[in-house]
Formats: C-alpha cells, structure tokens, sequence
C-alpha cells in the first residue's frame, strides 16, 4: 500500500500533527491511545524521562546491544588473530624459547591485553555507529523545529507527533484521536 500523500491549503507537504499535553501522565496516557490506534510513525517529546513511556509506545526491544555483541567478539578475534600473525607467521621471534605459535604452554596468555583492548575498541564504535544509524541520525533538520510553541520542549512542554507517512494517518481522523485524548494544542507541521 503506497503512502497518501497530504499538503495544505498552500501546497506545502505535511510532516505530521503535533499536539501539546499539559503533564506527563496526560502524555503517558496519549501514547498509549496512540499505539492501541495502531499508529507506528510517531514520537514523544519531553524535558524529561518519564518512566515507562517505552512500554506506552510499544517499543520493541532494539537489536543494538546484539551487534554490539558481534561487534564485541569480532574486535577480539581479530586483535588475537592479529597478534598471532604478527608472531608466529609475519615476523618470527623466538620468545622464552618456545616455539612459533605455541599456544600449549601458555603462549596464548601473552595475547590477552591485546585481544581484551581490540575487543571493547570495537564494542564501543559499534555501539556509537549503532545508535547514530538505528536513530537516523545525524540528522540535520527537522520539521518540528519550525514551530515556535515546540521549542518549549526542551524546557517545560509535552509533545506527541504523529508523521504523515504513517499508514493509519489522516488529518481528521488524526486529530478527533488527539482531541479525544487530552491535549491542550494542535497544529499541522508542515515538512
């Protein structure tokens, strides 16, 4: 099913609708309204935390810490792998007098520090990288922040957006459901 496409009176393509809630249960209980309308390209925004709102909205657990699990194990193979190259292959030494590649008598434990370092090196990058690419992020404009009211968010305001390109949305239908669930203010963001 392709996505509507909705545009103003003017021909400006619409991003959402955002509506204002006065506290952060009002917020909590909107989101939860929202998701059992089955709505799945929306979002909150507040100053602060508010507890539990993950389990409102319906969030899936995120696949993040899996890669960096891989991410994780992948750094300390190759930092082991690296490291046993180097020494039994690229650039023999004899060390202690135990032959190349000896991981028998303890030849293994030399390579520890090493592999420990490769492997949270690249836990961490792919924990950063991870989330920059999981959020859609860096992104460098947002539509919301035309709207002069919204940028009370980050200081006292609460804020639910529900974009266009969600299946379910309709202006109208779309704002009888907020209306329907408390909030203070609506307005269309244009993209």
């Amino acid at each position: 099913m392709s996505t509507p496409m909705y545009v103003t009176e003017s021909g400006e393509a619409i991003h959402g609708i955002m509506a204002e809630f006065a506290t952060p249960a009002d917020l909590y209980h909107a989101a939860e309204k929202i998701r059992d309308a089955g709505y799945s390209k929306w979002d909150t925004y507040s100053p602060f935390p508010v507890h539990g709102m993950e389990g409102a909205m319906g969030f899936p657990r995120t696949i993040l810490p899996l890669l960096v699990a891989v991410g994780g194990l992948s750094g300390a193979c190759l930092g082991f792998l690296m490291q046993w190259w180097m020494s039994s292959v690229d650039y023999q030494l004899l060390v202690q007098g135990k032959p190349f590649g000896n991981f028998t008598d303890g030849g293994w434990q030399a390579f520890i520090p090493i592999t420990f370092e490769c492997g949270i090196l690249f836990a961490a990058f792919t924990s950063l990288i991870g989330m920059l690419a999981l959020n859609g992020l860096p992104r460098w404009n947002h539509p919301l922040m035309k709207k002069e009211r919204f940028l009370s968010s980050s200081d006292d305001r609460l804020f639910v957006c529900i974009e266009a390109a969600d299946r379910n949305f309709h202006p109208d239908r779309t704002r009888a459901l907020l209306e329907g669930a408390g909030a203070t203010s609506i307005e269309l963001v244009e993209d």
